[in-house]
Order: C-alpha cells, then sequence, then structure tokens
C-alpha cells in the first residue's frame, strides 16, 4: 500500500492552512520544507515546538526533512554546508522522521560531471556516514543540473556508497526536465534503490510544462503497477510544482494542490493500487 504526503509548503506557507488542507484530504503526513517563508532548517527552537504541538493536534506525521541539503555547487565549501546536514539530522530526530532528502552538487556550468565525480562521492559518503550514526536514511532526490541528475549517475552514487541508509527518491518530472524517460529508462536503472517517490509530471519540449500525475510523459501509473507488484509500501509525496516550478521554490496554492492530490489517487486506482 503506498502511504501519501506532500510538500505542504506548496498549499501555503501559514502552518495552519497547510495542515487543514492535508486532513481535508485525508493525508496524514507531510514532507517538511518550509513554514512561514523560512526553510526548515532555519527554523528555531520556539518553531519547532509550535509546528510539533500543532502536527501532534491533528495527527499528521513527517515523512521526510525535505532539506536543501547538496543544493549548492560542488565547489562551495563544504565544512559550513555540513552545520546544515547537523541540523537536518537534528530535526529528523525532533520530527522523528526517518527520512531526509539530499541533493548531490550542482556542477559548473562548462564542467563535466566525471570532472567532479570524487568529491561528489567524497561528499555523499561522509553524509552517509553521519546518517548510520543517527539511525536516519537519505534519500538522494534526480535534480536537473546536479551530478546525479540522470539515472546512471544517480545510480553510480548509490551502488558506489552501497548504504541501507542511502536511497532513491524517483522524481518523474525531473527526469524528464534532463531528457529522460521516466519509465522504464529510469525506473529500470534505479528500482532496487527507490525508497520514495516525489510526484508531479511533466511534458517532454522545449520547456518543461509541469503537470499533474497522469497528465505528463511521465507514464507514474505504470510506475507505480510496477512498484505494487514488487511489493513496495513506501511513500508518495506530492510536489505539484503547478504556479511555481523554480530552480529554488515550487508553489502550487490550496486549489491545485487538491487537483493534485486527486489526480495522483485516481492514478494510483487504475494502477490497481491503495493507499492512505
Amino acid at each position: 500500500m503506498f502511504t501519501l504526503s506532500g510538500f505542504a509548503d506548496e498549499i501555503s506557507s501559514d502552518l495552519e492552512t497547510q495542515v487543514s488542507v492535508l486532513k481535508e484530504l485525508n493525508i496524514d503526513y507531510l514532507e517538511l520544507r518550509g513554514l512561514w517563508d523560512k526553510n526548515v532548517l532555519d527554523l528555531t527552537e520556539e518553531e519547532i515546538e509550535r509546528v510539533k504541538s500543532k502536527l501532534d493536534e491533528a495527527s499528521v506525521s513527517v515523512s521526510a526533512i525535505g532539506s536543501p541539503v547538496g543544493k549548492i555547487g560542488i565547489e562551495e565549501d563544504f565544512e559550513k554546508h555540513i552545520d546544515r546536514f547537523e541540523r537536518a539530522l537534528y530535526l529528523a530526530g525532533r520530527f522523528n522522521a526517518d527520512y531526509i532528502r539530499i541533493f548531490s552538487y550542482y556542477i559548473p556550468e562548462k564542467g563535466e560531471p566525471e570532472e567532479y565525480r570524487d568529491e561528489v562521492l567524497r561528499r555523499m559518503r561522509i553524509k552517509t556516514e553521519m546518517a548510520e550514526d543517527y539511525g536516519k536514511i537519505l534519500l538522494h532526490e534526480n535534480e536537473r543540473e546536479i551530478y546525479g541528475d540522470v539515472p546512471v549517475r544517480c545510480r553510480e552514487i548509490l551502488e558506489t556508497i552501497r548504504s541501507d541508509n542511502l536511497r532513491a527518491i524517483f522524481d518523474p518530472a525531473n527526469f524528464i526536465a534532463v531528457g529522460v524517460q521516466p519509465y522504464p529508462d529510469a525506473y529500470e536503472e534505479l528500482k532496487e534503490y527507490i525508497e520514495y517517490l516525489h510526484i508531479k509530471d511533466a511534458k517532454f519540449g522545449g520547456e518543461v510544462e509541469i503537470k499533474p500525475a497522469g497528465e505528463g510523459d511521465g507514464r507514474i501509473g505504470k510506475t507505480l503497477k510496477e512498484l505494487k507488484e514488487s511489493g513496495f509500501d513506501g511513500f508518495l509525496s506530492l510536489e505539484p510544482h503547478l504556479s511555481i516550478a523554480g530552480r529554488k521554490k515550487g508553489f502550487s496554492g490550496p486549489e491545485a494542490f487538491e487537483v493534485a492530490a486527486k489526480c495522483l489517487k485516481e492514478v494510483i486506482e487504475e494502477a490497481g493500487g491503495r493507499y492512505k
């Protein structure tokens, strides 16, 4: 059975609105990325307590810390970034979340990914070892222009480090953004490592057009059918990006988020799956 979650900051920056819409949609989890126009890593202790209290009151849990860790240039200072990563580990503990979303660093515009392979792997290995110490699982997201933006390099990271504490997020729209067919191409390359999905669809073309699940070229229904048959029982996290789909920000609004949730539920049902 699939478990629904979502980036609630795509609904609103306001905590009350986020929780209200999730409950209306019968979604009991959120991927915690931002509140009150602040990144989750920048929340104060007082704000953390406020969030925990509201989520507990509403019986909403955190599926993952949607951190921006690794979403910097590979040539930027790693030591400062490790401080941010430690904050993500701390927050995962505070919110009883097993997962932390991470990235594998932007490659310089004129650089070749292979030139930075060793440094990417060094950084990813350090973070994975830290996650092992904390008992948390890192989820590498395929993102355009980072080292792991195409399936072969995503697999290279996961295969080389080979840890139960480093797994893959499968984001169909992000594969389309780099010209890769999510299913079957990316799926077949990564299926043994897929732990979690970010749900947004897209159309191939010069400028990638983001769509709700089932309305793009991502073949999300086929992917979910394969996952169901393989026994997958993880999270499907809505990240619709239906109003804003930028490098540093995605937003949908309450109405568009509801449309995205409805479309995902329909795709799951058409694939013969169940969700909670």
